[in-house]
C-alpha cells in the first residue's frame, strides 16, 4: 500500500535533524520502512506548516499504524498525519462497488 506522509517537527525534531543533516534524515526513514517490509519512494522538506512530504510502500495499515505510534511517541514531531493513496486503478474498481446509501433527509 502506498501511504504519503506529512510531518512538522517539534523543536528536538528540528536540533536533532539539524545536527544529522537532511540526508541522514532520509536514510534513517528508509531504514526505518525496510525494517517494516516497505520501502520510501521519495522524500521532501519544505517551508511552511509541513516540513516533511513523504511517500511511502508499506506492506498494510497495521504497519502504517506502527510507525504513525512510534514516530508520534518519540517527540520529534509536533504533527504526523499518514494519507491513503489509491492508484487510478483501484479508482477505477471502485466505481464498479454498488453502494446502498441513503443521504440524510430522504
Amino acid at each position: 500500500m502506498k501511504f504519503m506522509i506529512k510531518a512538522s517537527y517539534s523543536t528536538t525534531g528540528i536540533k536533532g535533524m539539524t545536527s544529522g543533516g537532511g540526508t541522514a534524515r532520509v536514510d534513517a526513514v528508509g531504514k526505518m520502512l525496510a525494517g517494516l517490509g516497505g520501502s520510501l519512494e521519495s522524500f521532501y522538506f519544505a517551508f511552511g506548516d509541513t516540513d516533511v512530504y513523504a511517500i511511502a510502500d508499506v506492506p498494510s495499515n497495521v504497519e502504517a499504524a506502527a510507525l504513525a505510534a512510534a514516530v508520534g511517541a518519540s517527540g520529534a514531531m509536533d504533527s504526523y498525519e499518514t494519507i491513503v493513496l489509491l492508484t487510478p486503478e483501484e479508482i477505477d474498481r471502485s466505481t464498479k462497488v454498488s453502494v446502498d446509501y441513503a443521504p440524510p433527509g430522504s
